[in-house]
């Protein structure tokens, strides 16, 4: 998807490791013609304005869950499920966050991107649009659920043709604005935007090279109607259901991720 910003890359604020492309088998070398690592994206710009009115002093990304902040937990998920570099955006009133996660985890890459953006959907293009090669699994840094349940779903999308795009699934409608989805028996998206659904988009999404390449032919404002316009055009799209994911914007959703992070496992 082209970028529909501007201002510079973000800069690697972790020491990136060395990919070799070729591998070492009896007689010599040869290319590796198998699919590029999956690299990982996290969306992290949005304002958090409805958590600060409830009193969280701190950056949407440092809100904490179970004592975790929400950031660190979503890179935990990326970890689990085998990415080693994740592209991060936050807003320029989250510096703070780069400093903060800098030698924390000292086994994956971040590559940062510092800018305020107009909307979920531009955060989504810069991060999308970044030099890594085959499809991207992004995330919002708001989509609460366990580390082992995040890696399953990774799991599920995989297995899905490369050309398709897999949105996360659930059906824990715990959102004020919830897109639903509807499914066939096959698991591909037929419909987004549905009215009562059954099952909501969870904020994850494993997007293929065409998507993320792949500038919108008419407007769109917000994520979801550039995932409804893609869906439109014929992109192949599946959904992968995700049991308990909390979209976490206001004091409640907190309370409820914090109430699930306490269940045994």
């Amino acid at each position: 998807m082209a970028d529909p910003g501007s201002g510079p890359p973000g800069a690697a604020v972790l020491s990136g490791r060395s990919r070799d492309p070729f591998t070492a088998r009896a007689g010599g070398t040869a290319t590796v013609t198998s699919a590029p690592p999956l690299v990982g994206g996290i969306i992290a710009a949005g304002e958090g304005s409805r958590l600060r009115e409830a009193g969280f002093p701190v950056p949407k990304p440092m809100v904490r869950v179970a004592g975790v902040p929400l950031l660190e937990s979503v890179i935990r998920n990326f970890a689990a499920a085998g990415i080693a570099r994740i592209s991060i955006i936050v807003n320029e009133r989250e510096r703070d966050c780069v400093e903060w996660a800098s030698g924390r985890f000292p086994d994956i890459t971040l590559d940062w991107t510092v800018k305020t953006t107009a909307s979920s959907l531009e955060s989504f293009a810069i991060v999308a649009g970044g030099p890594a090669a085959g499809r991207m699994l992004i995330s919002t840094v708001d989509a609460w659920c366990r580390p082992a349940d995040f890696a399953g779903f990774v799991e599920a999308a995989r297995r899905r043709p490369e050309e398709t795009t897999v949105l996360g699934l659930t059906p824990l409608v715990a959102d004020e604005k919830p897109l639903g989805a509807r499914i066939d028996g096959r698991g591909r998206i037929t419909a987004l935007g549905i009215p009562e659904p059954a099952l909501v988009t969870a904020g994850m999404y494993l997007v293929s090279a065409r998507a993320r390449r792949l500038a919108p032919g008419a407007p769109c404002a917000r994520l979801r109607d550039y995932l409804g316009w893609l869906l439109k055009e014929g992109e192949p799209m599946y959904g992968e259901t995700i049991e308990t994911v909390v979209d976490v914007d206001r004091a409640e959703d907190v309370a409820l991720a914090e109430s699930l992070a306490a269940r045994p496992s």
